[in-house]
């Protein structure tokens, strides 16, 4: 199942669904101290709350993602469509810098990119835009999205299997949860160019204040 998500997901899209997943299940567990007090059996249709919950915005977020995978196929398509259209070449150029430019500014100069959009413009000309359609692909990435948020139930749910406290458990599944926001932070972080610690512990720091919040109010 790694492998399969690896490979239909980037790193930065399993981070946003694993931290997506967490703070789902965080939102049950921040006030579940007052459901634990009732007892086994409120503590059973918690869990399943919780289990119920993540299946289905796992299942949202799955079809989400096919959504946007086909939204942006069809905005793509819509730029070829407006490109070969233009009535001039410049207003071409302008069209194709639009989409290009923010990336390629940093270490091109304008004469380099004019001469690179004119190529595109060019190879733009012979090429039929791609029927908007849901591929296969698209599919496999909202399995991949559906299998994280669910998998982020497991440190929430783990502990109630293993501590015979009710309340014991509770507060390990809300440590799992806090050092699971910190690693997902932290390993986000480096991938969108930020500092670890700080991206990490910021996480790990609002999950803390909304824990004691709820601590504070019976949960």
């Amino acid at each position: 199942m790694r492998s399969f998500v690896k490979l239909h997901l980037d790193t930065v899209e399993i981070l946003n669904e694993v931290l997506f997943g967490l703070i789902m299940v965080l939102t049950f567990t921040l006030g579940a101290g007052l459901i634990v007090k009732e007892g086994h059996e409120a503590t059973t249709q918690l869990l399943l709350g919780v289990l119920g919950c993540n299946v289905v915005w796992g299942i949202i977020d799955g079809a989400m993602y096919m959504i946007n995978c086909m939204f942006e196929r069809s905005r793509k398509a819509r730029l070829f469509q407006f490109i070969q259209k233009a009535a001039r070449e410049e207003d071409a150029l302008s069209i194709v810098g639009h989409e290009f430019d923010d990336a390629l500014e940093p270490f091109t100069t304008p004469s380099e990119r004019k001469q690179l959009y004119q190529a595109v413009l060019k190879r733009l000309n012979n090429v039929t835009p791609e029927r908007t359609r849901l591929k296969k692909e698209d599919i496999y990435g909202a399995i991949a999205c559906f299998w994280l948020v669910f998998f982020s139930t497991i440190p929430a749910v783990v502990p109630f299997l293993i501590f015979h406290d009710r309340f014991v458990a509770l507060r390990v599944s809300n440590l799992l949860l806090l050092i699971m926001l910190f690693l997902v932070g932290y390993r986000l972080a480096r991938d969108v160019h930020s500092n670890p610690w700080i991206f990490g512990s910021t996480l790990l720091l609002t999950g803390l204040v909304l824990v004691a919040i709820a601590i504070a109010l019976g949960g």
